[in-house]
């Protein structure tokens, strides 16, 4: 086992043989040899920098005195980014060195210009220059021109409307479709803002729902338009079709005082699709089946053939049973 006297021992060798090794021969030349090679990376390394490279450096970009009454519909990017062309020496000192200022744009001495402010290619050169060196040479910008919109109205609140399409999957049906919000804010100058009447979501191609579907949607970008919310919570229910069938009476419309229709028979049987949701509460007093008295008199069919004349708008596929029927036409005494 080790004691204290073992590990005293043990570091007495081991300092020993760290100093005969650092006063060696062999560890002289390996110290020397290490010297010449920092020194040659040195020399390489300014030889380097001392070539012209091309970098792109990031400048933020900052609107200061902005009114309170007036809503920036497109913003100023956070930064500009520039390409510059220079020594190794000076791009080293711009990327590790320097802080850039951030080129600041007083909202004041533009607003002649609402409400589209534009700030030249001139004045974004002149002013990123200012914060170069001599030396520099600026390639390019990007973006070369920048520019805000902006509105001192109220705003208008506007219905939000689907962009797209939903589709149920098999044997279901898209039963009901919700936003929340229904209605957004939006801001634009007025001219643009008097032509709007709702706004869009952005494209929505969503297929096979079975189930409720709830999805975050944001609103279509218009330029010159801003809306708060930018996105809306939107709700897609499904349910399930089934089969019903109800029995309706075949009812003549139109017909002359004294003369009746009859069909054989006086009763079809109407099977329909329908969802779950709305089962139960369909019954035959929705549903109308109604033949046109001048319609026979203009084809004198041998058989009527009947359609459904009146249905709830949430039935689909209504089938007529039977499709066609015997008929007469009676002329009642006139009393």
């Amino acid at each position: 086992m080790f004691d204290v006297k073992n590990i005293k021992r043990y570091y007495r060798i081991g300092l020993r043989k760290i100093r005969s090794f650092l006063s060696s021969q062999t560890c002289r030349e390996y110290l020397i040899f290490l010297f010449f090679v920092f020194v040659s990376f040195l020399f390489w390394a300014l030889q380097t920098l001392d070539e012209v490279y091309q970098t792109d450096l990031k400048m933020p970009v900052r609107l200061k005195n902005v009114p309170k009454d007036a809503v920036l519909i497109q913003d100023l990017p956070e930064c500009i980014q520039v390409r510059v062309e220079d020594r190794g020496t000076v791009l080293l000192n711009y990327m590790w060195g320097r802080t850039f200022y951030p080129l600041t744009f007083d909202f004041q001495d533009y607003q002649d210009q609402e409400p589209y402010i534009r700030f030249s290619k001139d004045e974004l050169l002149r002013r990123i220059s200012g914060q170069l060196n001599v030396t520099t040479k600026l390639l390019m910008l990007h973006p070369d021109t920048l520019g805000v919109i902006c509105t001192r109205s109220k705003g208008k609140l506007l219905p939000v409307h689907l962009n797209g399409q939903v589709r149920a999957g098999m044997q279901y049906y898209i039963s009901n479709i919700s936003f929340t919000p229904d209605s957004v804010m939006v801001y634009a100058p007025d001219k643009m803002l008097d032509t709007l009447r709702y706004v869009s979501t952005e494209l929505l191609d969503e297929g096979g729902v079975t189930d409720t579907l709830r999805r975050r949607v944001y609103l279509r970008s218009v330029k010159g338009m801003k809306c708060i919310p930018s996105y809306t919570d939107m709700s897609v229910l499904a349910d399930m079709y089934s089969e019903k069938t109800v029995e309706v009476p075949v009812v003549g419309v139109g017909f002359p005082h004294g003369k009746t229709l009859r069909t054989f028979p006086s009763k079809v049987q109407l099977s329909f699709r329908v969802g779950l949701k709305h089962f139960k509460e369909v019954t035959a007093k929705d549903f109308s089946v109604e033949v046109v008295y001048d319609d026979i008199v203009n084809s004198k069919p041998d058989r009527l053939v009947l359609k459904v004349s009146r249905k709830p708008s949430f039935v689909e596929y209504v089938r007529v049973l039977p499709s066609s029927v015997d008929y007469l036409i009676e002329q009642q005494g006139i009393q």
